[in-house]
C-alpha cells in the first residue's frame, strides 16, 4: 500500500528522468563540446513536447546547437543496424520497469500504427507500408507496438518497424521476443480483427500464447435456401461458446468462438439495439459478458496512439531509422507519464489502485519538459525577428 503523504515533483525532475532513460539506453555519444548527448536529447524532447520539428526547436534555443548539428549528432551516433537500434530503443522504454512486474502475467494488446507518408523512400520501396488510402496517401511508415492494458500500468512494452515485405507473423514474432527478453509474462493477447487468419493463429498456438480477437467474416454470404455454415451459422445462435475451424487454401486450425451481445442506442431514432459480437479465442475462458468486457480493455492501446500523436516530432526526413527514433521518444514520454502516476500519484495497489490523472495531465508534463529545456538552453534574450525592407 502506498502512503497518502503528498509528493512534490518539479519540471526539472521530469526532464531529468526523460533524459536519463534515453542516456541509459546508450543510443548516442557526445558529438563535440556543445552537442553532448544530453543536450541533443533535450532538443529532441522539446520538439516532441511542442509537436514541432527539430529545426523549430533549435530556433527557439539561443544557447543550443543548430538543427544541422543535432541531425549530424543523431546520424553519427545512432546504431547503424536496425536490430541494435530497436533493441536499445526498447531498453529505453522498459528498462525502468520494476522487477515486481516480471512476477505477474499481463494482458497485452498488439496493434499497428500507421504514419502517413507523402515522399519517396530513402533506398527501397520495402521501407514503406502500402494500405488503403488515408489522409491523401496510400504510403505509410508502419510501426507495431505491444502495450499492457491493465488499469494504472498501461506501459508500451515493445516497438518495431514494419516493412512492406514483412508478414503479420514476422512482426508478431519480433514483438514477443522483445517482451520475453525482459522476462515479462503474457496472460492473454488482445488483437485486432486484422489478425484473424490461419498463419497468425497457427503461430500463437505454437508459441502457446492465449489470445482473443474479433472474428472477421470473409467470402460471400450463404445463398438463399442453403443452410449457413461456419461463422454465419454461429451468428444465428444464442450467446455462448462454439467450435470453429479456420481455413485457407492450404491449412486449417481449430479455435473457439464466443458470441456475445452489446446493447446500445441507435443514433437516428434513439432506440435500444442489440448487436451480436463474435470473438475468436484460444485458451481463454469466461462468460460472454466477461469476454466482451475483457476485450474492451484493448482500446487502451488506441489511447497510447492518441497520446503518441500529442508528442510526435514532425519531420520531412526520409531516413526510416530517424523516424523510428522520433516515434520511440513520443512513446517514452508517454511511459514516463504512466510511471509517474503509478509511482507517486496513485493510491492503493493492484486492482484497487486509484489514479489521480487530474494532478498531472499529459499535456502539462509536455509543457514542463519544454519549459525546462528553454531554461537550460536559452540565454534569456528577448525573441525578435529581423525584417528587411
Amino acid at each position: 500500500m502506498r502512503s497518502r503523504t503528498s509528493h512534490t515533483r518539479s519540471s526539472s525532475e521530469v526532464h531529468r528522468w526523460a533524459v536519463n532513460w534515453l542516456l541509459a539506453a546508450d543510443l548516442l555519444k557526445d558529438h563535440g563540446w556543445l552537442c553532448t548527448a544530453s543536450v541533443v536529447w533535450s532538443v529532441v524532447l522539446r520538439a516532441g513536447a511542442r509537436m514541432t520539428s527539430v529545426f523549430a526547436a533549435c530556433r527557439d534555443l539561443a544557447s543550443g546547437p543548430s538543427d544541422q548539428s543535432v541531425f549530424d549528432a543523431l546520424s553519427d551516433g545512432l546504431p547503424k543496424t536496425l536490430q541494435v537500434l530497436e533493441r536499445r530503443l526498447n531498453e529505453s522504454l522498459v528498462g525502468h520497469l520494476s522487477r515486481g512486474m516480471r512476477r505477474h502475467r499481463w494482458q497485452v494488446a498488439i496493434d499497428w500504427h500507421l504514419v502517413p507518408y507523402y515522399g519517396h523512400p530513402q533506398r527501397s520501396r520495402n521501407e514503406l507500408y502500402y494500405g488503403k488510402p488515408r489522409q491523401g496517401t496510400k504510403k505509410f511508415h508502419a510501426y507495431a507496438t505491444a502495450c499492457i492494458v491493465q488499469h494504472g500500468k498501461r506501459y508500451t512494452l515493445a516497438l518495431t518497424w514494419v516493412r512492406r515485405h514483412e508478414t503479420t507473423v514476422v512482426a508478431l514474432r519480433r514483438l514477443l521476443e522483445k517482451i520475453r527478453v525482459w522476462g515479462l509474462k503474457i496472460r492473454c493477447l488482445l488483437l485486432d480483427r486484422a489478425f484473424f487468419n490461419v498463419p497468425v493463429v497457427e503461430f500463437l498456438q505454437a508459441e502457446e500464447v492465449p489470445f482473443l480477437m474479433p472474428a472477421m467474416f470473409r467470402g460471400r454470404p450463404p445463398k438463399k435456401r442453403r443452410p449457413p455454415t461456419g461463422l454465419h451459422w454461429i451468428k444465428r445462435q444464442g450467446a455462448g461458446w462454439y467450435a470453429h475451424t479456420l481455413k485457407n487454401r492450404e491449412r486449417h486450425v481449430t479455435i473457439r468462438v464466443c458470441l456475445a451481445y452489446r446493447t446500445h442506442k441507435n443514433r437516428p431514432d434513439g432506440k435500444q439495439v442489440k448487436q451480436k459480437l463474435l470473438f475468436g479465442a484460444w485458451r481463454v475462458h469466461g462468460s460472454p459478458r466477461e469476454i466482451r468486457d475483457r476485450y474492451r480493455k484493448r482500446f487502451g492501446i488506441e489511447t497510447s496512439y492518441r497520446q503518441l500523436r500529442q508528442a510526435r516530432i514532425y519531420t520531412c526526413t526520409r531516413d526510416p531509422h530517424l523516424r523510428l527514433v522520433f516515434i520511440a521518444v513520443a512513446l517514452l514520454l508517454r511511459n514516463l507519464w504512466v510511471w509517474i502516476h503509478e509511482t507517486f500519484l496513485a493510491e492503493g495497489g493492484g486492482p484497487s489502485m486509484t489514479l489521480h490523472l487530474e494532478q498531472l495531465r499529459f499535456k502539462r508534463l509536455l509543457d514542463w519538459i519544454a519549459q525546462t529545456v528553454v531554461t537550460l538552453l536559452h540565454d534569456g534574450s528577448t525573441p525578435y525577428v529581423e525584417l528587411t525592407a
